[in-house]
């Protein structure tokens, strides 16, 4: 028996061992304060994602293991949930629309101002984090990673599977029972604009979020409370729970047109919703696709936005996935619906599971007394005892064929019927006649040959007393047992 195999000091895995050995754990948000910047975050970060990747190969997946190792956090009960409240987020997320409302109540909405707001929403909207007030661009695609690696685990930050609310805003109201999951930010982390912005972040969310849109409705048409009210505080309001909808009810209104292995959901209600996030099945399945809609009628307006900015220079490199690739998501999920009604359908028997009798025993049953109403249509007997009375033709047109080969007459002689009479048909399936021949077209071929050739019905020279090659021996099933 060979031995396994050991990793001498010097291997690329003994060096690899080694270095896990020596990584410190990885701690998603230690890099989120704002006195230590972003200056040492590639030191404790290091090679950590990658590393998480190669272990996750040699002991089970990353999520199962990450779940054995991580003990969550207890779980929230009348006695502690005042400790388990996420203050920050909870305040925003209460003191927004306390604003708006009072503003609702006590300001008077002009046209001027209602216009802008409907502007600065979408502005903010497709720009997501300082104006909409979401988190700097570190913190909230740190978050937005995560989802889309560990979509509806434990380590989903806000896992669908943990319920509407949960997902909406429950995420943001509490802390998390369990840390997210490892994402790879190291690009965004070098970025000197996400740098800057996640450093500033709180003087340019007031800075965006309240004090830009109340100027320009205070400095423009003299209505400083209207634009603090609507066009700050309504709007984000407005905003933040389009936003928070891409979490709720993108992956719980709708269908999933290219793959059901998780919750996203394309739906139009939540594209008009979310500023056209509303494909997001799309979106999960093919992540690094800039579009969410790959239709033109379909309403996406950031993908709209985005082929303006790369047109005008201000983006590039934008990704679209193959066509052929996402035609095959498309069609993978039809094969699926397909399969799902292909079972619930009652199909006809075939003729592997049908007793086969010859000829002279099918008139034989045919001609019994208090019998069943036989006919052969196509090499297979059919027993029309109960749709006789049902014909739409009548009751004489099947009765004048009875224990007779009706295959010419249903297939266009009399009457070309259609896929619905063949199905029909088809379900009335009891036997199968030896060697499958339409009887009724033999017969008149054998009388046209006779003609042909001169062949006497009867005598010495007959077609009957001219011999054949036996058939090879057939078990012959009957229909009764």
């Amino acid at each position: 028996m060979s031995k396994p195999a050991l990793s001498t000091p010097g291997s690329a895995q003994h060096l690899r061992q080694r270095q896990r050995k020596n990584l410190p754990d990885y701690d998603p948000d230690s890099d989120l304060s704002e006195s230590e910047g972003l200056g040492g975050l590639r030191s404790q970060v290091g090679n950590t994602w990658e590393d998480d990747e190669e272990t996750a190969v040699d002991d089970d997946s990353y999520v199962q293991r990450t779940l054995r190792k991580e003990k969550p956090l207890p779980p929230i009960t009348w006695r502690n949930f005042y400790r388990e409240i996420n203050v920050i987020s909870t305040l925003a997320l209460t003191i927004v629309p306390v604003l708006a409302i009072y503003g609702a109540i006590t300001t008077p909405l002009y046209r001027s101002t209602l216009a802008w707001s409907i502007i600065y929403y979408y502005f903010t909207g497709l720009g997501i984090t300082a104006g909409a007030v979401e988190g700097s661009i570190r913190w909230w695609a740190r978050g937005h990673r995560a989802h889309h690696r560990y979509t509806d685990t434990d380590l989903d930050p806000y896992s669908a599977h943990k319920g509407l609310l949960w997902s909406h805003v429950g995420w943001m109201v509490v802390k998390p029972r369990r840390k997210p999951g490892v994402a790879d930010v190291s690009d965004l982390s070098r970025n000197q604009v996400v740098r800057w912005q996640h450093r500033w972040y709180l003087p340019l969310i007031f800075g965006m979020g309240f004090l830009f849109p109340t100027m320009v409705a205070g400095l423009g048409w003299n209505d400083w409370r209207g634009g603090f009210f609507y066009a700050g505080a309504a709007r984000l309001l407005f905003v933040h729970h389009s936003t928070f909808c891409v979490n709720s009810l993108a992956h719980w209104l709708g269908e999933a047109p290219f793959d059901d292995k998780h919750t996203p959901r394309d739906h139009i209600i939540t594209a008009f919703v979310t500023i056209g996030e509303g494909y997001h099945n799309f979106h999960h399945e093919f992540p690094q696709d800039f579009r969410n809609a790959i239709r033109w009628y379909q309403y996406d307006p950031t993908k709209w936005f985005i082929a303006i900015a790369a047109f005008l220079g201000l983006a590039t490199e934008l990704k679209t996935f193959p066509d052929n690739e996402v035609r095959k998501g498309q069609y993978s999920m039809k094969l699926k619906e397909l399969q799902k009604d292909f079972r619930d359908v009652k199909w006809p028997k075939s003729s592997n599971d049908l007793p086969i009798l010859t000829w002279e025993q099918f008139v034989e049953e045919s001609d019994k007394k208090n019998g069943r109403d036989l006919i052969v249509v196509g090499g297979f007997i059919h027993d029309v005892t109960e749709f006789i009375d049902e014909h739409p033709g009548g009751r004489a047109l099947i009765k004048t064929r009875l224990g007779r080969d009706a295959t010419t007459a249903f297939h266009g002689g009399v009457y070309d019927h259609s896929n619905a009479a063949h199905n029909l048909l088809a379900m009335l399936r009891v036997g199968v006649i030896e060697g499958g021949y339409e009887v009724e077209h033999l017969k008149k071929k054998v009388g046209v040959f006779r003609k042909e050739q001169q062949i006497p019905i009867c005598g010495p020279k007959s077609l009957e007393t001219i011999s054949a090659p036996e058939s090879p021996a057939l078990e012959v099933k009957p229909i009764y047992t």
